[in-house]
């Protein structure tokens, strides 16, 4: 972790010189330590400059998600309290889930710069490409009925839109109930799973699994996938640094989660404000049937209000809902 600390150090202070001796007072590592650290940094592709009586400073540094640049973003944050940055995994969501039976406490996010079996809703298959997107997974532990947690995800999604806002200065659109659009194309995924105590049938845990496509090109995506996604690179033309998305997107997520469910009026009025659905002819799919309708409004329990052919109304709270004018819905 010496490596990491070094780093975290030297991101709080990037531009300015820092003395080996005082990240060694600091760190409580030998100063054989602290020169150890930077020259394993610069193996990795971070440029630290040297200077004689006066340390160290960092000029710059590739785009890679690990605990030495999101610590100091993160200090005081109860998510992102700790971290787990990994190079490959199967799905943060799967590892996630397997660090909260292990007992691991709330705020835990794990980060991957690849996976190779990521998952989006109804067995879906992630794509996420190497370096590309921001794979990321928090687990929660609220203390209330399983039933009662059935809008977490609609409150995540308006906070993943105020942390792109944050970063990118610009507002995605929520296709309900958890699909991030920007350009009319899908920018991110959420897949949010939760535990129960076998024994009590109580919640245990939440995670909840965000993948957001950064710096991919039409390129990286698949064909089938080509025509309906999206980056943020494409949308804005220009690379967004993961590092810095990965803190505002944690630090919505701790702002959402210091005040869920207390402050639902306002979570309410906001995912109002930015889901597109409401207004637009839809499909309501399911595995055996399409059926036709026209989406109305969100109602009080972020579900989906919808009148039929016939004039009947329907509350929709689960399941998978086509907007005509997007995803090839004509």
């Amino acid at each position: 972790m010496s490596r990491e600390n070094v780093l975290s150090l030297l991101r709080e202070r990037q531009g300015e010189y820092l003395s080996g001796e005082a990240m060694s007072r600091s760190l409580g590592i030998s100063r054989a330590g602290v020169w150890k650290a930077i020259e394993g940094l610069r193996q990795e592709g971070y440029v630290i400059a040297s200077a004689p009586n006066r340390g160290y400073c960092l000029e710059d540094a590739p785009d890679k998600l690990r605990a030495g640049e999101l610590s100091g973003p993160l200090s005081g944050s109860l998510v992102g309290s700790k971290l787990l940055c990994l190079d490959v995994i199967d799905s943060t969501n799967t590892e996630c889930k397997r660090q909260a039976m292990a007992g691991a406490a709330e705020g835990l996010v794990v980060t991957a710069e690849e996976q190779t079996g990521g998952r989006g809703r109804r067995g879906r298959s992630f794509q996420s490409p190497k370096g590309k997107g921001l794979y990321l997974s928090a687990l929660f532990r609220p203390e209330m009925e399983p039933a009662k947690t059935a809008d977490f995800t609609a409150w995540v999604a308006v906070a993943v839109c105020d942390g792109i806002e944050a970063c990118c200065g610009v507002r995605p659109q929520i296709k309900w109930t958890n699909d991030i659009i920007l350009g009319g194309k899908k920018l991110v995924g959420i897949l949010t799973e939760l535990g129960l105590e076998s024994e009590s049938n109580t919640l245990d845990y939440l995670v909840t699994g965000i993948g957001i496509n950064v710096n991919e090109g039409p390129e990286d995506f698949s064909p089938e996938v080509q025509e309906i996604a999206t980056s943020l690179s494409q949308q804005l033309g220009r690379p967004v640094r993961r590092t810095e998305l990965a803190a505002q997107i944690v630090l919505a997520l701790n702002r959402m989660y210091a005040v869920y469910p207390r402050e639902r009026e306002s979570y309410l009025a906001r995912y109002r404000a930015g889901c597109i659905t409401p207004g637009h002819q839809v499909q309501l799919i399911t595995a055996s049937s399409r059926r036709q309708a026209f989406a109305l409004e969100i109602d009080e329990d972020f579900n989906l209000v919808v009148e039929l052919h016939n004039g009947r109304r329907e509350t929709i709270s689960a399941g998978e809902v086509s907007v005509r004018g997007m995803y090839g819905y004509v």
